[in-house]
């Protein structure tokens, strides 16, 4: 099925950012929103957001680092809309700093949530895409998994990893006709530096933000894009850079 009307999509991460701007174009488009972060309250507000233009929504409060989280979020869409079209798996964090830092935990959480969130994702949906025949994961990953800069090398190697996972997904499933897109963002306007502990590096990293950062409604086109295609097409990967960025 080509376009994105009536497709049901459930998005982690969902509650700000890239994930927010993607449930509000994609409900725009007419697809039906199964949507999952850790913060109720903005759920809530997005939920009732969409709602408001008439689009169909639901939610759970989601932490990707716990499996059962993303089979109930999944298992939320089948039972709510009856089938799964697409998992976005989008939720990320970038806690970055030196390794001579060694911020342990901020390294264990990058992995827990970019590497884990995704393969907890794709073992949700998995089994619901071949049973039904049909099927498309988009997973986030990151212009870090194409260039690793200093302060940088877990989250690039998290990213690393997300790109990896998926291409080797994308291969193994292609019989089977399911779809996997991996989308590669540069430089976007998130609240991504609110969690660096380095206070150097935090504010090196707002400061390219603000000058080099795009809207997320940028990464939340090329989505649509990748979802909207003919069944028989996948889109791989997409890289979205802005002009500004080297």
């Amino acid at each position: 099925m080509a376009g994105i009307k009536d497709k049901v999509v459930v998005v982690t991460g969902a509650s700000s950012g890239i994930g927010e701007a993607t449930a509000v174009l994609l409900a725009e488009k007419g697809a039906k929103l199964v949507l999952g972060a850790r913060g109720v309250d903005r759920l809530k507000t997005l939920a009732h957001r969409i709602r408001q233009s008439g689009g169909e929504v639901a939610y759970a409060v989601t932490d990707v680092r716990k499996r059962a989280d993303l089979s109930a979020l999944v298992g939320l869409a089948s039972e709510k809309f009856g089938k799964l079209d697409v998992i976005f798996n989008n939720a990320g964090v970038m806690p970055v700093s030196p390794l001579k830092d060694l911020r342990v935990d901020d390294w264990d959480e990058m992995i827990d949530v970019n590497i884990k969130g995704v393969l907890y994702g794709v073992a949700a949906a998995l089994p619901v895409f071949r049973a039904q025949g049909f099927g498309h994961f988009v997973n986030t990953a990151s212009t870090a998994a194409h260039k690793t800069v200093p302060n940088q090398s877990v989250y690039s190697g998290t990213k690393y990893a997300v790109r990896a996972i998926s291409e080797g997904l994308r291969q193994e499933v292609a019989e089977e006709k399911l779809r996997v897109t991996i989308i590669s963002p540069g430089f976007t306007r998130t609240n991504f530096a609110d969690r660096v502990t380095n206070s150097e590096v935090k504010a090196q990293l707002a400061a390219s933000r603000d000058k080099l950062a795009m809207s997320p409604d940028s990464i939340a086109r090329a989505v649509a894009y990748a979802i909207e295609q003919p069944a028989d097409v996948d889109v791989a990967e997409i890289i979205v850079r802005s002009t500004a960025q080297a």
